[in-house]
């Protein structure tokens, strides 16, 4: 089981919201009312971790090691809703989100493939790394720029624990896994060739609420996710560049095998889907 260590690795290095955030290095002229509002769309999206963890715990219900571990990836998800709310109260009380607004974001995820879906959310975490690191760039009043670092480190540690269970998935799945893990990782690289970054906040998830399936399309403001990442914090091509670098690395890692490009990706994908085919048609013997 991997929960016991991750656990033990987590607890490890967790922040705590009152001694480690120095909100005594507040500075009110730093704070623009266009930055505070960002941090309110950013604690209400953290919220949906929420109903990230009721689809987890619902399509993971066979394995009780990674549903273990959504104990700690939940409590620290929330934990970054809580202390950028808390940011608000202390120093923006009037942007604090709303009850109501936080339970919009809660909703019902459909069944999708445990396989699938976990590649989606490392990638996601992946991607959050980057986002948050250049929003630490962009703002300019101390404490925020200190908690959207921190966010930063845990989502790279989510991500890296999130890598964990897929190394395990593949060791216990082979090609089923590789399979899955690539053509997520296919679609999550390809993200800056479409018409916006692609995250699990962002892509429909309930069929029958269409068009309000998605937690971005269910914010106080559903246009601000791209307003923020092309206008406020400039997620440019350089930056976009280093998310699919990230996630082309961690594939040649999990693979053993060398991806320069979401090109070479795809190839391997479609070798992988190709022997997974033919081993459930019965042409390779004993490959069940």
């Amino acid at each position: 089981m991997l929960y016991p260590e991750l656990f033990k690795q987590l607890e490890s290095v967790r922040w705590d919201m009152d001694k480690d955030i120095p909100w005594a290095a507040f500075d009110p002229g730093q704070l623009s009312d266009e930055q505070a509002q960002t941090i309110k769309m950013n604690a209400i999206t953290e919220w949906s971790a929420l109903p990230a963890t009721e689809m987890f715990l619902r399509d993971n219900k066979d394995d009780s090691d990674f549903s273990a571990f959504m104990s700690i990836w939940f409590f620290e998800e929330q934990k970054h809703s809580l202390v950028l709310m808390e940011y608000l109260k202390r120093f923006r009380p009037d942007l604090a989100p709303t009850e109501k607004e936080l339970h919009e974001v809660r909703f019902e995820f459909e069944p999708a493939p445990a396989l699938e879906t976990l590649m989606l959310h490392f990638c996601g975490e992946i991607r959050l790394n980057h986002w948050y690191r250049r929003a630490a760039e962009w703002h300019t009043e101390p404490v925020i720029k200190h908690i959207y670092t921190t966010l930063s480190q845990d989502e790279a540690r989510h991500g890296g624990a999130y890598l964990r269970y897929m190394k395990r998935a593949i060791n216990n799945f082979g090609n089923e896994a590789k399979a899955a893990f690539t053509k997520v990782g296919v679609l999550m690289a390809s993200a800056r060739r479409t018409a916006q970054a692609l995250h699990p906040t962002n892509l429909h998830v309930n069929k029958a609420l269409f068009p309000n399936d998605t937690i971005q399309s269910r914010l106080p403001d559903p246009e601000w996710l791209e307003h923020w990442l092309d206008k406020q914090i400039n997620f440019d091509a350089v930056w976009e560049s280093k998310v699919v670098e990230r996630i082309l690395h961690n594939m040649s890692l999990l693979m053993d095998r060398s991806f320069k490009t979401v090109q070479e990706l795809n190839r391997y994908r479609k070798e992988v889907t190709a022997s997974l085919n033919a081993a459930k048609a019965g042409l390779v013997p004993g490959a069940a």
